[in-house]
């Protein structure tokens, strides 16, 4: 539906109706006519310093809100955490150095930051290199200790245990605990170059990938990829034909065991860097008498979340929660205790959601729940705090970034709603601000849970586009 048409029919509706009303006409028929109905829907509409809401639709009704959870998370940690906050990775040598040789282990301690990439570990070898340290006669040994140890099945969620957005939180979470695949033609011949990044030492890949013509089309079908992942090591088998056309293409894979990813990062990054090591890795604390030798600062919060809610990351989203609950709780960070610390925050804030459930604070959930109106206050609430113009920054500008990239072109709210979506099987959610060109601002926050879900994106975007035409119709 094109905003012009959009604009003609919110302006009569607007006409017929004076109070807070359910959803407008526009948008109703945009989910009828993909099979959804009204019951299968939650929705609030408030204009910012405005006392009555605009439209209510079941807005008390718990509800499955996805990746707009998020929403949650990140303002609960600009408001406790700071957003200067910084998560610290440690390195330690646990025995003596003598002319650049560590007799004994090499020790990493991590406080969970969400964002680890393959440039900042590099970042955190070099550093290590240039304490003069050049062999390592000892372990990797690993301190995870900052969150609790906590059984996570990659599987449970959906069945896709290799899927990236499936890690679980950790500690010491390098680069997302993800392996990228690049395929790429090689010029001479028909064979495939198949490499990794990062480079793994206990990775192994066998190709057999020759080229093919054709359209790229469902390039990874073709390939007859194998994964065996086990927890140390991960082999990859692909026997299959890839179209020339694709050119470079990747593929990203969640392979390994937390510790183990972390081994095959470090063994690969500190032998290319001159260095020698041979030993193995396992787990343990750091000890009172340890030598700090460098330490890893992330980038501060108010940058984190931006890839947060952006990009709808869930496993920073994950390490975030977990953060949360070192605000009234000391390590090993619990689930609970970071659903109690963001409770906590609520109630101090007087922001009462009863309905809130929260498992694991990214939506990446089947018992996550809260109410279209709970979150719409979370949104209002936002926009008076200290911390606003770092949150609103982090939402995805429709048109421009993040998850609505794609979403609302050559329409006229296109670079003037900043928000959040989310996808589950069965629920679409979109949830956000609303900048009308007249300076008037509404939150808007919109939950359809139902077996036909994935196709009511068309209508979350009528309803945005509706908020934006209903501010320039009446004042």
């Amino acid at each position: 539906m094109s905003i012009t048409r959009c604009g003609t029919l919110v302006i009569a509706w607007l006409i017929a109706s004076t109070a807070a009303a359910a959803l407008p006409q526009p948008v109703t028929r945009a989910f009828i006519e993909q099979g959804i109905p009204s019951s299968a829907i939650g929705a609030y509409v408030q204009e910012i310093g405005q006392p009555r809401p605009l439209v209510v639709h079941q807005a008390t009704k718990p509800m499955n809100p996805a990746s707009t959870m998020k929403l949650l998370t990140t303002f609960a940690g600009l408001e406790l955490l700071g957003p200067d906050y910084r998560w610290r990775t440690e390195a330690y040598a646990d025995g003596p150095i003598s002319g650049g040789v560590l007799a004994g282990n090499l020790m990493l301690k991590g406080y969970g930051d969400p964002k680890i990439t393959v440039e900042q570990f590099q970042e955190l070898i070099e550093r290590l290199r240039a304490t003069g340290l050049t062999t390592i006669r000892g372990d990797l040994v690993l301190d995870r200790s900052y969150f609790a140890a906590a059984k996570h099945d990659r599987a449970a969620f959906d069945g896709e245990p290799l899927k990236p957005y499936n890690v679980g939180p950790d500690a010491l979470l390098v680069n997302f605990k993800s392996v990228r695949f690049v395929f790429s033609p090689i010029a001479a011949g028909d064979a495939i170059d198949v490499r990794t990044e990062p480079a793994l030492v206990n990775v192994a890949i066998r190709s057999e990938l020759l080229a093919a013509s054709g359209d790229c089309g469902e390039w990874r079908r073709g390939l007859q990829a194998m994964f065996s992942d086990r927890a140390g090591h991960a082999d990859a088998v692909f026997a299959g034909r890839y179209p020339i056309a694709c050119g470079e293409r990747d593929w990203y894979v969640s392979l390994l065991d937390h510790p183990h990813y972390l081994f095959g990062m470090f063994a690969s990054a500190w032998n290319a860097a001159g260095g020698e090591f041979s030993g193995s890795v396992r787990e343990g604390r750091v000890p009172a008498g340890a030598k700090a030798l460098v330490t890893l600062d992330s980038a501060p919060l108010s940058e984190v979340i931006r890839d947060v809610n952006k990009l709808s990351n869930n496993v920073m989203a994950r390490q975030l929660f977990l953060t949360l609950a070192s605000v009234d709780y000391g390590p090993p960070a619990t689930t609970a205790h970071a659903v109690a610390a963001v409770k906590h925050w609520l109630r101090e804030r007087k922001l009462n959601f009863p309905e809130l459930a929260l498992e694991n604070g990214a939506g990446l959930s089947r018992h996550e729940r809260i109410a279209a109106q709970s979150l719409a206050r979370l949104l209002l609430a936002a926009d008076e705090s200290p911390v606003r113009a770092e949150y609103i920054s982090s939402l995805a500008v429709a048109a421009t970034d993040g998850t609505v990239r794609r979403r609302f072109e050559n329409e006229d709210v296109a670079e003037q709603a900043l928000l959040k979506t989310g996808s589950l099987e069965g629920v679409r959610a979109i949830a956000g601000y609303v900048f009308a060109p007249n300076g008037r601002s509404f939150v808007v926050v919109c939950f359809v849970n139902h077996r036909n879900a994935a196709a009511a994106q068309p209508a979350l975007d009528v309803l945005v586009q509706w908020v934006y035409a209903a501010a320039g119709a009446v004042r």
